[in-house]
């Protein structure tokens, strides 16, 4: 239901901003919890979807790398005018934002993205989640689903959340939008991040890599393979207790690269579940968890990469618990809880 409808809004945004130069919305990617098999919340379950952006004719987008040796690398992205002069042939009637005249421009041409989304040259975040949330509206009402679902919006500064119901049925979607990082499985993403953080910073993603480890696995794993319920329920249990969920899923990835995928059946449940948490009680005692996608040399060869991510030394998830006793005590607490 949601990639359909993603599929039919992208395609109604791309015939009405045709004539535009609005970013070019690509085809969704699902990615987290709900798309992964192993949401935790099985009444309040989020369906995440990425939805890539490409630059519009007469532009093109440079990743600026705004921190360098921290946790979360996080990007600016950089937009500039092309030279369209001598690709009329491509686009018809598109005056050349560089060599036309401003008032000519003005006249015959829809503004530049510079002029619409970006804060100076740098593509907005917020602004861009608030054209979407405009123009959703408006291309809503073109679609069946509208006659059968109703669609609210949700409060989101740096995603586009949307509650669908329908009788007694309901279920929410986040849209989180991206830039890609070449033609590889890793983005930068409008996803939120830190209070605070300024609205030209976008984040980098590895949500879409680690979405095709989790399909790859299913492909792999016998029929009766059950690491997503191991990873549902051990989930679940964190609800109430300080650890992330995603430092849960990472050491389940870094298992599932390791244990052979014929012992993760049904009869297996057991064992794994005891394997996953003396992984996770290692990582906290060593203040140490190492990123599943960046310095993994085992990763799936279908999981395109930058270049320097399979040598790179992998970021170090628990690093708050080397720099802080205090955060180290409480983690060792809530890991007591876990179990």
């Amino acid at each position: 239901v949601i990639m359909d409808l993603m599929e039919k809004l992208t395609h109604i945004f791309r015939q009405g901003l045709s004539n535009s130069f609005y970013p070019v919305p690509q085809q969704a990617i699902g990615v987290g919890s709900a798309f992964e098999g192993w949401s935790p919340h099985a009444q309040d379950v989020v369906y995440r979807v990425l939805v890539p952006l490409s630059p519009p004719p007469g532009h093109t987008f440079h990743l600026e790398l705004d921190t360098a040796g921290s946790l979360q690398r996080n990007f600016c992205v950089l937009v500039e005018l092309l030279c369209t002069c001598k690709r009329k042939q491509l686009w018809d009637d598109m005056l050349c934002f560089l060599h036309h005249p401003e008032e000519e421009l003005r006249r015959r041409q829809d503004p530049s993205l510079l002029h619409t989304l970006c804060t100076g040259a740098y593509l907005d975040v917020k602004k861009t989640v608030h054209w979407f949330y405009r123009y959703v509206r408006v291309a809503w009402l073109l679609l069946p689903q509208s006659h059968r679902w109703h669609l609210m919006q949700q409060p989101s500064r740096r995603s586009c959340k949307f509650q669908l119901s329908k009788d007694k049925e309901s279920f929410m979607v986040e849209i989180i939008f991206g830039v890609q990082q070449g033609d590889s499985d890793i983005f930068v993403g409008s996803q939120p991040g830190e209070a605070g953080i300024p609205s030209t910073i976008w984040l980098e993603t590895y949500a879409v890599a680690e979405a095709k480890f989790f399909r790859h696995i299913s492909r792999q794993a016998p029929q009766d393979s059950w690491h997503c319920q191991c990873l549902q329920l051990l989930a679940r249990y964190l609800m109430g207790i300080d650890f992330s969920s995603y430092a849960l899923k990472t050491v389940v990835m870094h298992l599932l690269n390791t244990i052979p995928l014929t012992r993760w059946r049904r009869g297996d449940f057991r064992q794994r579940l005891m394997d996953i948490l003396r992984y996770l009680r290692c990582s906290v005692e060593r203040k140490q968890l190492h990123h599943f996608v960046i310095g993994n040399e085992r990763l799936p060869m279908e999981i395109s990469l930058p270049s320097s991510f399979r040598e790179a030394k992998p970021p170090n998830l628990f690093q708050h618990l080397a720099r802080s006793p205090d955060a180290h005590r409480k983690a060792v607490r809530e890991y007591i809880r876990l179990l």
